[in-house]
């Protein structure tokens, strides 16, 4: 009976040890998953504000001055959301440059609501700041 009951303890532990181990296993699987997700969201909305700036220059080309705002606008919110998520991240040198593309993108709105075509520059200087944190991006 004795010997009975230290194989009963034994397979209960063996079981335990599986499944401490099973749940560790998967723990530091899932947190490299949400890493990759967490880039891989960033990297989306920094796309679309670099979209959204170019959008916005060939509308200040054609001189649709009303929907380049729109696009400058909807950039806007894109680079203030990937500010956020990069604070969250400790990436600090990264966050100066958006909010570099940040200034340069509330500037060339600025100008194009007084229907000045030197928007075009301020807005490309955004999409250049903007390309630098997605090449530094790519990077794990």
């Amino acid at each position: 009976m004795a010997n009975t009951a230290k194989r009963a303890l034994v397979a209960i532990a063996v079981v335990l040890v599986a499944l401490l181990a099973g749940l560790l296993w998967g723990a530091a699987g899932k947190s490299t998953l949400d890493r990759a997700l967490e880039r891989s969201e960033l990297r989306n909305g920094l796309l679309e504000a670099h979209g959204a700036v170019l959008g916005a220059r060939i509308d200040l080309y054609n001189t649709n001055f009303g929907e380049a705002s729109r696009h400058l606008e909807d950039a806007r919110g894109e680079v203030g959301r990937a500010v956020q998520r990069l604070e969250s991240l400790n990436r600090a040198d990264d966050v100066k440059q958006l909010q570099s593309a940040l200034g340069s993108i509330e500037e060339a709105q600025r100008l194009s609501g007084k229907l000045d075509l030197s928007a075009s520059g301020k807005a490309a200087e955004a999409a250049r700041a903007i390309e630098a944190v997605l090449e530094a991006t790519a990077k794990p």
